[in-house]
């Protein structure tokens, strides 16, 4: 039988607020929480050449999946423009994710122009990558060449077979470790390894990891498995709390908490008593940190949204091709973050995550 072609839900949106107030400290807008915003993720694609269990699992995004079209994609000169007004307004880092964010063609060539950019009181903007590695070892230059200081690594186990079942697509574990290695020699400074850790999957060989990447300049930080989107099949059952993982952890390598580099850090940051190294939990089931929140994200056909967890987005795409000014869209921004009142992590029941799931934006579309 001829399998049906799988056409998308596309978010839906809000209406961008015609008045409110616009609520500032300092140079940040701050929402009705006293979050200021610091952090922009923009998502640059919504295709990804793994198929990850938790994120794009394969029998949801099958080959004939329909992704966006080129013209849907908000183009560089857009994303330059938009990231200028938020710079403006206090955000200091843009992390850019995906979908695969190496698979955007010329992806170096934003990298460069966001690079050259200043934040508010006149600092190099923080530039970052999140990827799956696979196509580093070819982009790792250009990427360090144009700039770019600090990448993440999504690598959830250092067994080759476990690896490639959890990558659904059996791409091998030393393609991505000649990835990170081409990362250090390339000169990025910070490289990050995003573990996320589902019980019964992953979770009897996390020791493996430290034990690759102990004693290097790579830091590894362990994730809980998140209610991300609504295609993971994610249960509370699943989840292995940040402490537990701490504990087993300690047990081999004996490490204590570090204070954490500035407020609203997303992972808790721990050293190896020995040796001084760093080691990271990430840990929005178990310890909510929605009180610090100062993320927003761009969507990579330019939908803004408040949380990881929203069920519908502001379009701005329509203001940037529809002839709005830097000011008039600077204004509806303003006016999105500063009505925000997200924290859903720290209302997370069994019964908000059920509702949620059958509206919420999957990660792919939106980035991690």
């Amino acid at each position: 039988m001829k399998k049906s072609k799988i056409i998308p839900i596309k978010p839906e949106s809000k209406t961008i607020p015609l008045s409110g107030t616009i609520s500032r400290k300092d140079s940040h807008w701050v929402d009705r929480r006293g979050r200021p915003l610091r952090d922009l993720r923009i998502s640059v694609t919504d295709r990804c050449n793994f198929r990850c269990r938790y994120c794009m699992p394969k029998e949801k995004f099958e080959k004939d999946h329909s992704f966006l079209a080129h013209t849907e994609l908000l183009t560089f000169e857009e994303l330059e423009r938009v990231a200028k007004i938020f710079i403006k307004n206090g955000v200091e880092k843009i992390r850019l994710t995906g979908g695969e964010p190496l698979l955007r063609k010329g992806i170096e060539n934003l990298v460069a122009k966001l690079s050259s950019l200043k934040t508010w009181n006149g600092k190099n903007l923080d530039i970052a990558i999140t990827t799956n590695g696979s196509a580093l070892a070819k982009k790792a230059k250009a990427l360090a060449d144009a700039g770019l200081k600090r990448i993440t690594v999504s690598l959830d186990s250092m067994d080759p077979d476990v690896f490639m079942k959890l990558n659904d697509v059996g791409f091998p574990l030393e393609k991505v470790l000649e990835g990170i290695k081409a990362a250090e020699e390339a000169g990025i400074p910070s490289i990050k390894i995003n573990v996320v850790v589902k019980k019964s999957v992953n979770d009897d060989k996390l020791l493996d990891i430290v034990k690759y990447f102990k004693g290097t300049k790579v830091i590894v930080r362990f994730i809980e498995f998140m209610d991300v989107g609504a295609t993971n099949g994610w249960r509370m059952d699943d989840v292995i709390p940040s402490k537990a993982i701490v504990e087993q952890i300690n047990k081999v390598y004996p490490v204590e908490p570090l204070d954490p580099n500035y407020t609203g850090e997303v992972a808790t940051r721990w050293r190896f008593k020995d040796d001084g190294g760093e080691i990271g939990f990430i840990s929005s089931v178990s310890e909510p940190f929605c009180k610090e929140c100062s993320r927003m994200r761009l969507s990579v056909d330019g939908k803004i949204y408040n949380c990881l967890f929203a069920t519908t987005g502001f379009d701005i795409r329509q203001m940037l091709r529809g002839g709005a000014t830097d000011e008039e869209i600077e204004e509806a921004i303003g006016r999105i973050w500063s009505a925000r009142e997200d924290h859903y992590s720290e209302i997370r029941t069994s019964e908000t995550v059920k509702e949620r799931q059958k509206n919420k934006i999957e990660m792919s579309y939106i980035g991690g």
